[in-house]
């Protein structure tokens, strides 16, 4: 029997509007893929992002034409092969991950020989404000070990500094989204220095970092924007010390993970990441989260209702959802 793609749009309102140096948000826009042999069904949970060239409605149209292909009785392995690495066949990817285990096929945790993820330290994202502001959403998640904090090249030093008053015992992930030059990176050498600064994420723009290549500075960075796949990691190898892991970039878990073990083969650390999404996408992320160096899967949290029996991130933790929402065989919660 030849299996049925489903797929939909999804907009998911926002607690609060998300900041970041390219723009704001205040809705997630996700594609969720259901993938059906018409008794079990799997599903997965993709973003589409415009920095890529990607919108709802060019990903939405890619997995239509997968599910045309799939219609005619293609496997579905062939038809994620004609996928290029991104946020479509990341929402296939997972969705056939999920299906196996509910047809009985091995769960996550059996295919991958390794218990399921407990929970996992998470990055809190601090959104691009005012300082004040920043300083003042810091200090509403103090307790929290690890922070991200959201930058552009307006006075970034006096975020920083608001945000480790707000908060001065969390370690901090910098990311300016590309939005910062080699000149402002230089010049925050001094703050960073000083300040608890865990890494900085992707401060230039990717088609400039190559003058990274050997800098001595004083915090590990971390290539987001230059690094999409397990493709990409040997070519950025001598200008970051770690490459943050989206599955939305790598194209699902089996892309991710192949990126995870690339990185390490190189000596990388990894940095499990992930768009402004609901747990239906974390679930996922988390297999990579567990074998990363650190983890910013806080998507859900922005999320002013999450799905049903969702991850729940409490004092900087991410916890799992509960058992059956994905990857598991059993009945959905």
């Amino acid at each position: 029997m030849s299996l049925r793609l489903h797929i939909r749009a999804e907009r998911l309102p926002l607690r609060a509007p998300f900041r970041i140096s390219r723009g704001v948000k205040t809705h997630a826009e996700v594609v969720v893929a259901e993938l059906t042999d018409g008794a079990v069904t799997g599903r997965g949970e993709c973003v589409p992002y415009p920095r890529y060239g990607e919108t709802v409605e060019t990903v939405a149209a890619q997995l239509a034409t997968a599910a045309a292909i799939l219609a005619r009785g293609e496997p579905v392995e062939a038809v994620l092969a004609t996928l290029p690495a991104g946020a479509a066949r990341n929402a296939l990817d997972c969705a056939l991950w999920d299906l196996v285990a509910r047809q009985g096929g091995g769960s996550a945790a059996e295919r991958l020989g390794r218990p399921p993820p407990g929970p996992i330290p998470t990055a809190v994202t601090i959104s691009l404000d005012a300082p004040a502001a920043m300083r003042a959403a810091a200090a509403a998640v103090a307790g929290a070990p690890l922070l991200k904090v959201k930058l552009d090249a307006d006075d970034p030093a006096a975020r920083l500094a608001a945000v480790s008053q707000g908060a001065p015992d969390a370690r901090l992930i910098l990311d300016p989204n590309e939005g910062w030059t080699l000149a402002i990176l230089t010049a925050m050498s001094g703050p960073i220095g000083r300040a608890n600064v865990a890494m900085v994420e992707q401060p230039l723009p990717s088609e400039a970092d190559a003058v990274l290549a050997g800098l001595d500075y004083p915090a590990p960075l971390c290539a987001d924007e230059s690094a999409h796949s397990a493709d990409d990691v040997e070519r950025v190898a001598d200008r970051y010390q770690l490459v943050n892991v989206k599955l939305d970039k790598a194209g699902g878990l089996t892309g991710a993970l192949a990126m995870v073990e690339r990185a390490h083969d190189l000596g990388l650390g990894v940095l499990a990441g992930c768009m402004v999404c609901s747990s239906l996408a974390i679930a996922p992320a988390m297999w990579v989260g567990a074998v990363a160096d650190a983890a910013d899967l806080d998507g859900p949290w922005w999320l002013l209702e999450d799905r049903p029996g969702g991850a729940r991130v409490e004092r900087g933790v991410l916890h799992p959802p509960e058992s059956g929402f994905w990857g598991e065989a059993g009945a959905r919660p």
